[in-house]
C-alpha cells in the first residue's frame, strides 16, 4: 500500500522570524474597468479587479500576433530579413499605421517593430497573412495558441485588436500572455521598451508613457478604440524583480499611465519575492523499488518563488509530501509529490516535485528481491 510521507522544511533563507506580520497596505484605488497585477517570477496575484469579466482588448491584440511571430522566426518559417509587401487589405486598414508602401517591400524585423512601437496595423496583416495565407486563418491560429497557453477566456477574430463583437479577452489572460512572451521568447523582449522607430521616414513615439517616467519599466503595450477605452500592460523590474500590470478602460492616455504606475509601485515597494529552491537542484532523494538504482534526487525544473510582503520571507514554510513506495522505471520530469508553500498556515503555492533524472526498469533479481521487500515493509 502506498503511504504519504510529509516533511516540512524550514526555507532555505530562513532567519528566526517576527512575530508581527509585514505592513502591506490596501491595494490603490484604480480608475479602470478592470485590472489584474502579478510578480513574473512567483506567478502570484498581488491584486486583481474583475480578473475573468470580458474586455475589449482593442491593440493588446498585437501581442498575440507579436508572439506568433516570434514562434513562426523561432521555427524558421519566417527569418528576420525576410522581406513581405504589403496586401491591399493592410494598405487600406483603418487604425493606428506604420505607413507600408504596397511598391516597396518591407523587412519582417521592421514590420515587428513597426507592429509592436508603432502599434501599425498594416504590419499586423501583412505579417499575419505570410504566416497564415489569410488574417482569418491567422485568427484561428491565435485561438489554438490562446488555449495552449491556458487563455480561457479569450477568442480573436483579427490580427489587430480592431473592434468585433466576438473578440474578447480578459486581463488574467493577458497577464498570461504577458509572461509568456518574456518567458518564451526573451530575445525579442528588448524591442517592447523602444521609444520610437522610424519607417518611411515616418518617426512615430512608444504610447507607452511610463517608458519615459519610470526606469523600472521596460514594456509593453498600449491599446485604445472608443469601446474599449485606453488599456496598458505594463512590465517593470527592480532588484532582482519584475512585476506586470494589467489595466483597460481607462479615459485617455494619461488615465492609464498614473493607474498602471500606482499598481507597478504597489507591488514594488510592498512585496518582496524571495527564491526558495533553484532549478534542478536536489530537495530530496527517494527510494526507488524495482529499478536500476535504489535511489533518484527530486527538484524542479524550473526556480521556484514567492511573493509576499516585505519583512514577511523569513516566516515562509514548505512541505514536501511524495507518495512510497516509488516503483520503476521512473523517467526525468516525472512528478513524485507535491511542495506546499506556506505563510501563517495559508497556501502560496503549490507545485509538483518532479524526478530530476531517469531510473532504468532493474533487472529481474533486483524487480523480484524488491517484491519480496515490498510484501514485508
Amino acid at each position: 500500500m502506498k503511504k504519504l510521507t510529509r516533511l516540512v522544511l524550514a526555507a532555505t533563507f530562513a532567519i528566526p522570524a517576527l512575530s508581527q506580520a509585514a505592513f502591506v497596505p490596501p491595494v490603490p484605488e484604480i480608475a479602470g474597468k478592470a485590472y489584474y497585477l502579478t510578480d513574473f517570477y512567483s506567478g502570484q496575484i498581488i491584486a486583481q479587479k474583475d480578473a475573468d469579466n470580458r474586455v475589449e482588448p482593442a491593440s493588446l491584440t498585437k501581442l498575440m500576433t507579436a508572439y506568433l511571430t516570434f514562434k513562426a522566426l523561432h521555427e524558421k518559417r519566417l527569418t528576420l530579413d525576410q522581406t513581405l509587401t504589403v496586401s491591399s487589405k493592410g494598405w487600406k486598414i483603418e487604425g493606428s499605421k506604420m505607413f507600408l508602401d504596397p511598391k516597396v517591400p518591407a523587412r519582417v524585423d521592421d514590420l515587428i517593430k513597426g507592429m509592436i512601437v508603432q502599434s501599425g496595423n498594416d504590419a499586423c496583416v501583412t505579417l499575419a497573412e505570410a504566416i497564415a495565407g489569410s488574417e482569418e486563418v491567422f485568427a484561428q491560429m491565435m485561438n489554438v495558441e490562446a488555449q495552449r497557453l491556458g487563455m480561457k477566456n479569450t477568442h480573436f477574430r483579427n490580427a489587430t485588436g480592431l473592434p468585433d463583437p466576438e473578440h474578447y479577452t480578459t486581463v488574467r489572460d493577458l497577464a498570461i500572455l504577458s509572461a509568456a512572451i518574456i518567458h518564451d521568447y526573451p530575445d525579442f523582449y528588448p524591442i517592447y521598451s523602444m521609444k520610437s522607430y522610424s519607417y518611411n521616414n515616418i518617426t512615430q513615439p512608444n504610447r507607452n508613457l511610463l517608458l519615459y517616467r519610470d526606469p523600472n519599466v521596460d514594456g509593453m503595450k498600449t491599446g485604445h478604440t472608443e469601446s474599449a477605452g485606453f488599456n496598458l500592460i505594463t512590465s517593470a523590474h527592480r532588484d532582482g524583480r519584475r512585476v506586470l500590470s494589467v489595466v483597460v478602460g481607462t479615459a485617455s492616455p494619461e488615465a492609464r499611465a498614473q493607474e498602471s504606475s500606482k499598481l507597478i509601485n504597489y507591488a514594488l515597494q510592498f512585496f518582496e519575492t524571495p527564491k526558495l529552491y533553484a532549478a534542478n537542484k536536489p530537495v530530496a532523494t527517494l527510494d526507488v523499488y524495482k529499478g536500476a538504482e535504489s535511489s533518484v534526487k527530486v527538484g524542479f525544473t524550473s526556480d521556484i518563488f514567492a511573493t509576499v510582503g516585505k519583512g514577511d520571507a523569513a516566516k515562509l514554510k514548505t512541505a514536501l509530501e511524495y507518495r512510497q513506495p516509488l516503483i520503476g522505471p521512473v523517467k526525468a520530469g516525472q512528478a513524485v509529490g507535491k511542495l506546499t508553500v506556506t505563510l501563517d498556515g495559508k497556501v502560496l503555492e503549490e507545485r509538483p516535485v518532479v524526478a530530476l533524472e531517469t531510473v532504468e526498469e532493474g533487472g529481474f533479481f533486483r524487480r523480484l528481491w524488491d517484491s519480496i521487500r515490498l510484501w514485508f515493509k
